[in-house]
């Protein structure tokens, strides 16, 4: 009797395993935003640099 049982247990356990198929969106971030501001940021780093250079020759 015992085995029984827990064969029928373990079948259940089998069967509540299983997945069942997945119906999730697909995740589609938008960077846009993002892309524009790493564009902006190295604008302005790069101008930075052009004002520092110009400013040591002009102090030199």
């Amino acid at each position: 009797m015992a085995k029984s049982k827990a064969r029928r247990r373990s079948s259940t356990r089998r069967r509540s395993a299983r997945r069942a198929p997945s119906t999730a969106m697909e995740f589609n971030p938008d960077y846009s935003y993002v892309k524009r501001d790493l564009r902006r940021i190295a604008i302005l780093a790069t101008s930075f640099v052009v004002i520092l250079v110009a400013l040591s020759f002009v102090i030199n």
